[in-house]
């Protein structure tokens, strides 16, 4: 009986994550995700899509800069430190939430709609489509896609499953830097790939996803971010700064989504994780060594040319 209660819920994760085709289940029963977590998402690799936030990296010059401070003892006027406390504690002085990898809420630019906290539960984990540019960049380095790149890529791999999240994967993130100098140029430039219009409503109003997510820092090159725009006034969410695509097969794989739930949030970090099928390569395998986890061979110490802790 309790093999016919798992079978629903087994059957939609191996689907999902590339293991064949799902089986029918009686809408009657129930179904068990803790069986679920051992028969397909324990045997899973984790790959993370992530930039690590740090005080200097690339961020848009109209937010100004980010600073990591140790958290001071309010009593003393002194940090506190492994020493003489027992712990320690940061002080994160972030001039935006648009910061690193994003996730843009509809009241980023239109106030009527949700914010970072009032985005549903029910984002946490969705299919991942990855579509990949990478040649047309190569070629004109602010190519942005198109409807066509994605009904080719349809054309090989299947129609885009709705409620789905679909990142465009273009390896603008390989120039990601936390060199001060580095990091501003890079934000600067006004050379970088998109997504066009077209595609984000073909995407939208075609294959009812849930949001799409790019590398770079912008929806895309034109004035008046003309993507963006629609996105947020018709109350659509996306991530910006996304890490890590090249890892990540283009079909087969979930997205887990995780951000700080700020009351009125027009923007949130984001961490996003893609649980991959257990032959993809790279990423990380679930093991008894997550917990504990392991010492590291250097301690964690403050670095003042770099503001903020570091091995």
């Amino acid at each position: 009986m309790r093999g016919n209660r798992v079978a629903s819920a087994v059957a939609v994760a191996a689907f999902a994550l590339g293991a064949g085709s799902a089986p029918a289940v009686a809408q009657d029963e129930p179904s068990d995700l803790w069986q679920a977590y051992t028969e397909v998402l324990s045997k899973s690799r984790y790959i993370d899509l992530t930039h690590t936030l740090t005080p200097f990296q690339p961020v848009w010059k109209g937010f100004g800069p980010s600073s990591f401070k140790p958290t001071v003892n309010p009593l003393t006027g002194q940090p506190y430190t492994f020493a003489s406390d027992g712990f320690e504690a940061t002080q994160y002085t972030l001039s935006t939430d648009q910061f690193g990898t994003q996730l843009d809420p509809p009241a980023h630019w239109a106030p009527e709609y949700p914010a970072i906290d009032e985005l549903p539960a029910t984002f946490a984990v969705r299919p991942l489509v990855v579509i990949s540019i990478v040649p047309q960049v190569k070629k004109k380095g602010d190519y942005h896609l198109q409807v066509s790149d994605i009904t080719a890529w349809e054309k090989e791999h299947g129609r885009i499953p709705e409620g789905s999240v679909v990142m465009v994967r273009s390896d603008w993130s390989k120039k990601w830097t936390t060199d001060p100098v580095k990091a501003k140029a890079l934000a600067a430039d006004p050379v970088f790939p998109g997504v066009s219009l077209k595609a984000i409503k073909f995407l939208h109003q075609k294959r009812h996803i849930l949001f799409h997510g790019h590398e770079p820092l912008d929806t895309d090159t034109t004035p008046t971010l003309e993507g963006e725009a629609w996105l947020m006034h018709n109350g659509y969410t996306q991530a910006e700064g996304v890490n890590n695509l090249s890892a990540v097969p283009e079909t087969g794989c979930l997205v887990n989504i995780g951000y700080p739930k700020f009351g009125g949030g027009v923007g949130g970090y984001a961490r996003y994780i893609a649980i991959c099928p257990p032959d993809t390569k790279g990423g990380a395998k679930i093991s008894r060594a997550d917990a504990p986890l392991k010492k590291r061979s250097k301690e964690l110490h403050w670095d003042e040319a770099r503001g903020m802790r570091v091995r």
